[in-house]
């Protein structure tokens, strides 16, 4: 592979905004890939690519490197030199690149592969809370899965087309994907491709979602021509799949405390063709205690430490603090013991996750069992998805029903 200097300097910049501005790297991406215009998919896919891997091995590179905190423009450079050797990529004669150690920056990272904090790049405490959440072997495992490239997978909108139909749009578009075994909606690509300039994603035929999050709306079991709630909404890929379980028929209330993500559903919705969904911003606690004993099934994605999903947001390793876990653990709390008003005697309700932690999930619906708020309610199944045995994203999910 040969190295084009202005692809690198748009890594090299965008790592600087990363790591010193503290900006999310997925912005970060979006922005520098409008940079220049006469940019090719290959060239903004090793941008993307380049700088995401960058990003996910951010400590075993700086280690490696030997450069610290905030990184001066050199030590981007050096930090670049040491992924392309670790890569086996040439690297030019230019003055940012000064003379490069190949052997010892090989030397060194086969002695900090032999250590897991270096070899999965995580901070200190992350590494001892895996460990001691989930024991030595599933967190060595896990965290190693979690550091691989996410797949690309789609979610088919069965409002408006089949899983079969879809292959073959997307086939002449040239992209492939696959059926996944189990998971009733979702195509995998086969080869990664921007799916989003293709004619069926303007159509409304699909989302992009991972598997392991396409699980969890079908936990719910909903039924066409219920009323659902949906708590914590956001932009809505949960509820948008909620909306085609239920075959657009019913009530589907989407909550949220942010606005502008309820407007992105709204968008999302009218693309999708899903007409039942109605989205309301939470701003006081009336708009709760409106809504309570009043749903069949209420679904409360609930906000968490995103540890499962590190695959696709690598810099969460990097942003999250010591005690965020306390933190969150306690907002979760509040959630669930608030939000269960809403279930309806005899109604079902699922608490979901993103993370791989016992104390966001399966502690947390234990505590609630055992609070005033959880009395009515008996937990009926749960399912704790690990990267390292599906290789799809880390997910908790648990139905709760109310008796009647």
């Amino acid at each position: 592979m040969k190295l084009h200097r202005n692809l690198v300097f748009a890594v090299v910049d965008a790592l600087g905004n990363i790591f010193n501005d503290g900006e999310y790297a997925d912005k970060v991406v979006e922005k520098t890939l409008k940079r220049d215009k006469r940019w090719g998919s290959r060239d903004r896919g090793f941008i993307a690519e380049t700088t995401y891997d960058i990003v996910r091995w951010k400590r075993l590179y700086a280690e490696i490197a030997e450069v610290k905190a905030p990184y001066s423009r050199a030590n981007l450079f050096r930090m670049f030199a040491v992924w392309a050797v670790l890569k086996g990529i040439e690297l030019p004669d230019w003055k940012q690149l000064e003379p490069v150690p190949t052997r010892r920056i090989k030397g060194k990272f086969d002695e900090l592969s032999k250590i897991r904090k270096f070899k999965e790049s995580i901070p200190d405490w992350l590494d001892e809370l895996g460990e001691k959440a989930l024991g030595d072997k599933l967190w060595s495992k896990e965290i190693a899965a979690l550091n691989q490239q996410a797949s690309v997978i789609l979610r088919v909108n069965t409002l408006k087309t089949t899983k079969e139909k879809l292959r073959k749009a997307l086939l002449d578009d040239g992209i492939v994907a696959e059926p996944i075994k189990g998971y009733a909606s979702a195509l995998q690509l086969i080869e990664r491709a921007n799916v989003f300039t293709t004619k069926s994603f303007k159509d409304g035929f699909f989302e992009v979602q991972d598997a392991s999050s396409q699980l969890v709306s079908e936990f719910l079991d909903v039924k066409p021509g219920q009323r659902v709630i949906d708590t914590c909404a956001g932009a809505g890929g949960k509820t948008l799949h909620l909306a085609a379980l239920m075959e657009n028929k019913g009530q589907l209330i989407a909550l949220d405390i942010y606005g502008n993500k309820l407007k992105e559903l709204k968008r999302r919705a009218r693309r999708n063709g899903a007409h039942n969904i109605e989205p309301r911003t939470i701003e006081s606690t009336k708009v709760i205690k409106k809504l309570y004993n009043s749903a069949d099934r209420v679904l409360i994605d609930a906000p968490c430490t995103g540890l499962g999903v590190l695959r696709r947001n690598p810099d969460a390793k990097w942003k999250l603090q010591p005690d965020f876990l306390e933190i969150i653990t306690k907002t979760q709390q509040e959630i669930l013991r608030s939000y269960s008003k809403m279930v309806k005697p005899g109604g079902k309700m699922v608490y979901a996750t993103c993370s791989i932690l016992p104390q966001e999930n399966s502690e947390q619906v234990l505590s609630f069992l055992a609070s005033e708020e959880g009395k009515e309610f008996t937990l009926d199944k749960e399912n704790k998805i690990y990267a390292s045995k599906t290789g799809f994203d880390g997910f908790y999910m648990a139905l709760l029903e109310r008796s009647n």
